[in-house]
């Protein structure tokens, strides 16, 4: 009798230090593995969001050219540009359908969090067994063109296309699933303009 109470005795504590092991595990790495994971994949997504404008401006997809038409006055100072619609949606289109691609093919060997990363960061950083990372959908993508102008210079006025591409999406960590928003900016085209700013900016394709 005495036997099966210890041993009932050892059995009830053994549950309570397993559940006492999950409890802080949960609290203390279940955050950490999901801020791993979201970091892993904010960043990955933002390089191929860079990486695919980069490519598609070295095969010449993206010119600032068939963007914006500069026109002139008759003393040949720029005094408006316009921007090509279609152009600028061909673009935006192109764009999203590789990044879309991309991302929903990325696999645990680019995005998994290694477990020395999640529990012995200070030796074992980005290194050990990976732990399953992975988009599961995509919700939403979208792009936008943003215009700046800077000083380049003595009557000289930079213009910078930016594109900012947005994209959410719900992805499967070690811990479960989560939904995240990644946004990342990128310059598209450039030019320098001699003279002073243009009064009108037109988004017209006309």
């Amino acid at each position: 009798m005495r036997r099966k109470r210890r041993l009932r005795a050892f059995s009830l504590l053994l549950l309570f230090l397993l559940a006492a092991l999950a409890v802080t595990a949960r609290l203390r790495f279940y955050p950490m593995a999901r801020d791993l994971a979201v970091t892993q994949v904010t960043n990955r997504t933002g390089n191929l969001i860079n990486d695919a404008i980069d490519e598609q401006i070295k095969c010449g997809a993206v010119d600032y050219g068939s963007m914006v038409s500069l026109e002139k006055g008759l003393d040949g100072k720029v005094t408006a540009l316009k921007t090509n619609i279609g152009e600028i949606n061909r673009l935006k289109t192109l764009i999203l359908d590789i990044v879309n691609e991309e991302i929903v093919e990325l696999d645990v060997d680019e995005i998994g969090v290694p477990l020395g990363s999640l529990f012995f960061p200070v030796f074992f950083s980005g290194s050990g067994p990976l732990l399953p990372v992975r988009v599961l959908y995509i919700s939403s993508s979208d792009a936008s063109f943003h215009n700046q102008f800077s000083q380049a210079g003595i009557n000289q006025t930079l213009h910078q296309i930016i594109m900012e591409v947005a994209v959410q999406m719900t992805i499967l960590t070690p811990v479960g699933t989560e939904q995240l928003d990644v946004s990342t900016q990128v310059v598209v085209a450039e030019t320098v303009i001699v003279g002073a700013v243009p009064y009108s900016y037109l988004a017209v394709n006309e």
